[in-house]
């Protein structure tokens, strides 16, 4: 007997989603950086437990949007909680019940009534035992979780027994993807991520949310290896010689960095090469958004 189906991470930006998913996954899938609100688009992992197939769906961070790209994130959390099977909610145990966390309860309404949603309170080593056992019962007297977990998604402790339960929780039916894929996003859009990912690293402050990666071209050669053209797009033209840096040493740092992940991740030899242009009205072009996989009209007001 198979069992199979979609599991929606939901929670705060930062709240340790996409770190989650990498360790259910077993591989690097999902931007992970210290910075809140890097993912973007609904990144599907898959994990195997037993004879169960677990696809995860990282959603963005739920948060207060102000602008366009904002709300077509958000919207796009909300619509992969709705679409999934089940629904795991991550809480920081160190913040605990914050406004962000007390929105997000609301709007999971009356979803206990047609999903099986799991509390898992993550980074539990920040906090004192005590604090732990009443934020859990102050969080499930105000939401009627099918189950609660404590993790910490960054050193794994917990994580099986939260993979182990939802495994036995899936509904029974066949598997939706091959045993050996790990993730449903076309490899385009990976490259474009992890790209993004190295970026965000590097750049500090405001830009890493003022641009966006694009892979233009996937070349496959005879060898064996693939060259990947990509283009970083910015708001303004300052932004360009930031993301150069002195002699190019920035761009090139990046470009050795997402080469690597790239490598690691295809197991092959990857020819990476980028582009900065400008493209000051980027965030209000529903190109851009397709090529995130987001929904450009869930971004109207």
């Amino acid at each position: 007997m198979t069992r199979a189906g979609f599991i929606a991470l939901i929670g705060e930006p930062n709240a340790g989603k996409s770190t989650l998913l990498n360790r259910m996954v077993g591989a690097k899938v999902s931007i992970v950086t210290h910075k809140v609100q890097t993912t973007r688009t609904r990144i599907r992992g898959i994990a195997t437990e037993g004879e169960a197939q677990l696809v995860f769906v990282d959603t963005p961070g739920l948060f207060q949007p102000r602008r366009r790209l904002d709300r077509a994130m958000v919207a796009a959390a909300w619509s992969g909680a709705a679409d999934a099977d089940m629904v795991v909610l991550l809480i920081e145990a160190h913040r605990g019940v914050t406004e962000g966390v007390e929105a997000i309860l609301e709007g999971l309404g009356d979803m206990a009534k047609s999903h099986k949603v799991a509390l898992a309170i993550n980074k539990i080593d920040r906090v004192k035992p005590e604090a732990l056992l009443h934020l859990t019962k102050d969080l499930n007297e105000r939401f009627g979780f099918t189950k609660t977990f404590m993790i910490s998604a960054e050193k794994g402790h917990g994580v099986d027994a939260l993979r182990i339960w939802l495994a036995g929780e899936l509904p029974e039916g066949p598997w939706l993807y091959p045993e050996d894929q790990i993730a449903d996003l076309p490899m385009r859009m990976i490259a474009a991520e992890i790209t993004r990912e190295k970026l965000t690293l590097r750049l500090h402050q405001e830009l890493p949310y003022q641009l966006t990666v694009e892979t233009e071209n996937w070349e496959e050669r005879k060898d064996g290896s693939a060259r990947i053209d990509q283009v970083i797009y910015v708001m303004r033209d300052g932004h360009k010689g930031i993301i150069l840096g002195k002699n190019g040493e920035t761009i090139k740092a990046v470009s050795k960095a997402a080469r690597a992940d790239l490598e690691d991740f295809t197991g092959r030899r990857i020819h990476l090469f980028l582009q900065v242009k400008t493209r000051p009205g980027w965030l209000e072009e529903s190109e851009r958004y397709s090529e995130m996989g987001l929904n450009f009209k869930d971004g109207n007001a």
